[in-house]
């Protein structure tokens, strides 16, 4: 007998469902973006942040190709979308998981048109795509200041450095 789908599957957004199951969450609503490759204390600290601001948090996630182009690294992403997707689904602060393929996640943030549009501490406000869409509309950009200094680079970097180390 087969197990069914866990629950949190139900957050997967495929963008053509996007601008109306965004509609349908609770305002205000919060967006944010990023690859969340290897989930570390970092990102679900920032995230249950972001969520704090509003009362529903959209999570778009680069896809592999996306994540290529962006210059992490050849053999990033270490996850592929799929397992991104799921892990964070699972987590409680997020209400809905969808994602682009584009450079950037515009054509989301226009399609979602968030109350609150949110990045990790290293963007500056300017520096947020969508930011001046979102502001035109009345919304509000933030900054989020890292809580902890974390890194999936720097994490990938640190597990090799000791990989080579015990060869």
């Amino acid at each position: 007998m087969a197990c069914p789908l866990p629950a949190f599957t139900a957050k997967f957004c495929p963008p053509p469902e996007l601008p109306a199951r965004a509609a349908a969450l609770p305002r205000p609503l919060v967006f944010t973006n990023g690859c969340f490759d290897l989930l570390h204390r970092g990102h679900v600290t920032y995230l249950a942040q972001a969520r704090a601001l509003g009362a529903a948090l959209i999570v778009a996630l680069n896809t592999d190709g996306s994540v290529r182009r962006l210059g992490k690294g050849a053999d990033r992403p270490l996850n592929p979308l799929e397992d991104r997707m799921a892990v964070l689904a699972a987590l409680a602060s997020v209400d809905l998981v969808t994602w682009f393929d584009e450079d950037t996640p515009l054509a989301r943030i226009l399609e979602v048109r968030p109350d609150v549009l949110v990045k990790g501490g290293d963007w500056a406000v300017e520096a947020i795509v969508g930011a001046t869409e979102v502001r035109s509309a009345g919304g509000i950009v933030h900054s989020i200041p890292f809580e902890f200094e974390r890194s999936t680079t720097a994490l990938i970097a640190r597990i090799r450095e000791t990989d080579a180390r015990h060869q």
